[in-house]
């Protein structure tokens, strides 16, 4: 091929354009017969895929499945290894917890998933290792993958997981964990119990599988950094599952509905040889991960948004609160539709499970879990064995529960379909999903509802926070780095949202909405990082005000400005709350509620959030 120097200084004649042409019909041509001819080419631009066999023995909490996984070599490099996460076996290291009988008690509160086997496609057994910890899975494989191939590696494990106190799981707990972490100032890690495990006669199993960890660029992100936020973080595949469980068993995941086809028929025939057994099979494209929530005392109704099927899971007694979580799913569902473009899923499901104390709700690929804890009947009998300090705090808690629901289905679009990592960049996805459900009181009750919700769910977080004796921060920090709920959802939620109200201001609700449709399409089933988004707003911005934009996330994000931006600390306030001089007694909610009778209807409003 002649260089561009030497192919301005030829003359081109007709003969020379004709010969151009069918030089490229030629190319044209050639490149046709060449993909034809290389179908495993073809088969780079595919997802990884999971086709998972799960067997769930509801009663024993264990399970036992097979996976066959699809990796697709999208780097410069070819790999001898693949790399998965064991989250389930992650364990935080605490105090006394490598001393024999306390070690062994630790872990028994804790799930775990045990591999036992590992083979290629064509049934070769292959060498593994489970490292850091138990948490990642080493396949070690008989070829290297080069760039732009594929493998499929069949894995064999066995997992169980842990039966939570019912105690840990109600609402004066929750309550009890917000003061504790609000004014103690003690760290909190997310453990793996608190997404995998049964209560209350509900099972939930958040991580239940080995997962590809994330091959970004030429390196595995092998490491799971536990922190106050999510610990999950993956790339899109496809799913294709059974799940088998007993008859009488509930399952729901986040794939929605099953069918039973013929293949999970003879799946629940074949557990242990017995037929009492029942089986779903279940398909979705581009999730980040695949999560089952079942149980006996299960019901779900469901409606239609568009293209999209709404579904809501809730226990027998909670019917009432269970369907006006589908409503208020079904709103948020059509206004983020509207605003930033159309989702996906076929299907979103919002799950009550008895959650711990300190996780108010978690949000998994097509799955959101929201505490059991918090779908309160104000107008029940039961509510006369709640606190009256509680009962009190009706349209706090009401409130607080639609906020949860459109923020957990705003992380369908950010975190979910739109990737990032929650270790590193954790308000990327979390500032986004609480400006989301801003924007869903905005659409549905109008500005002076927004301007108050976004007093009580935002500001007014970190101006108790602040007023606590918590300490500013920048917010785009790694989540290890803050140590409880509390001060996360004070600094990164409320400071990552509000940033999104100044550009709103400064920008237009237009020019926003349209640099985010920008960044949602750009980085649709990709992991994107802080930079994606702010080069998206930066874009859209008139030419005068992109250096203001830039400011503006550099302000709220990475310097401590929030005393000036949001509020300084109310010491009059914190006098008239009637604070005491040292942190709550240990002994018990009763105890612990009484201490803090006197702290006034703002803390309470505050401490009866869902976080």
């Amino acid at each position: 091929m002649k260089s561009p120097q030497s192919t301005r200084k030829l003359r081109v004649s007709w003969c020379t354009f004709v010969g151009r042409i069918l030089a490229i019909v030629v190319a044209g041509l050639t490149i046709v017969a060449l993909t034809q001819a290389q179908p495993r080419q073809v088969r780079a631009i595919e997802r990884n895929r999971y086709e998972i066999n799960f067997a769930i023995n509801f009663d024993a909490r264990t399970y036992t499945g097979s996976e066959r996984v699809r990796w697709v070599n999208r780097s410069d490099q070819s790999s001898s290894f693949l790399y998965f996460h064991l989250y389930s076996n992650l364990r935080l290291e605490t105090p006394g917890s490598a001393v024999g009988s306390s070690a062994a008690s630790l872990d028994a509160e804790e799930p775990r998933i045990q591999i036992t086997e590992v083979r290629s496609a064509t049934n070769t057994p292959l060498v593994f290792a489970t490292d850091d910890q138990g948490t990642t899975l080493r396949v070690s494989l008989r070829e290297p993958v080069p760039t732009g191939q594929s493998t499929e590696v069949v894995v064999v494990f066995k997992g169980s997981v842990p039966e939570v106190d019912p105690d840990e799981t109600s609402l004066t707990a929750h309550v009890v964990k917000q003061i504790s972490a609000a004014l103690r100032d003690e760290r909190e890690m997310r453990r793996a119990r608190d997404l995998n495990f049964r209560c209350r006669g509900v099972m939930l199993l958040g991580t239940s599988y080995p997962v590809l960890a994330v091959h970004n660029g030429n390196e595995w992100v092998r490491k799971v950094e536990p922190g106050v936020g999510d610990l999950i973080f993956n790339e899109v595949a496809d799913y294709q599952v059974i799940v088998t469980a007993e008859d009488g068993v509930s399952v729901f995941t986040s794939a929605g509905a099953g069918d039973s086809s013929q293949l999970a028929r003879d799946a629940g025939d074949r557990v242990n040889g017995q037929t009492r057994n029942s089986a779903v099979s279940l398909s979705a494209s581009n999730l980040r991960d695949f999560a089952i929530v079942a149980g006996r005392n299960l019901r779900s109704e469901q409606i239609q948004v568009g293209d999209t099927t709404v579904r809501s899971v809730f226990i027998s007694e909670h019917e009432r609160m269970g369907k006006r979580v589908l409503t208020m799913a079904g709103d948020s569902l059509r206004i983020f539709n509207a605003r930033f473009g159309p989702l996906p899923l076929k299907t979103i499901t919002l799950a009550e499970a008895p959650l711990t104390a300190g996780l108010g709700s978690t949000e998994f690929a097509g799955l959101n879990v929201i505490a059991s804890a918090f779908y309160v009947d104000f107008d029940s009998p039961s509510m006369r064995n709640l606190p009256g300090l509680i009962r009190e705090q009706r349209p706090a808690v009401e409130e607080s529960l639609e906020w949860s629901v459109a923020h957990l289905v705003a992380h369908q679009w950010w975190g979910g379909t739109v990737g990032n990592d929650p270790a590193r960049e954790a308000v990327l996805d979390e500032a986004m999903a609480s400006w989301s459900a801003l924007e869903y009181f905005r659409e549905l009750y109008g500005e002076k509802k927004a301007a108050a919700v976004l007093e009580d769910q935002l500001r007014g977080v970190y101006r108790v926070y602040r007023t606590l004796g918590g300490d500013d921060m920048d917010a785009n920090r790694p989540s290890r780095d803050y140590k409880n709920s509390f001060q996360y959802t004070a600094v990164v939620t409320t400071k990552g949202a509000l940033m999104f109200v100044q550009l709103q201001q400064l920008l237009g609700a237009e020019k926003l909405l349209t640099a985010i449709r920008n960044y949602y399409r750009a980085n649709l089933f990709e992991i994107a990082e802080l930079n994606d988004l702010r080069g998206a707003l930066v874009a859209e911005a008139p030419i005068e005000q992109r250096r203001v934009v830039a400011r503006t996330f550099d302000r709220w994000l990475a310097s401590r400005k929030g005393d000036e931006d949001i509020g300084k600390p109310d010491q009059e306030l914190a006098m008239s709350l009637g604070l005491p001089p040292k942190p709550p007694p240990k002994g018990g909610d009763r105890g612990a509620l009484s201490a803090f009778a006197r702290l006034g209807k703002f803390f309470w409003q505050q401490m009866t959030r869902i976080r």
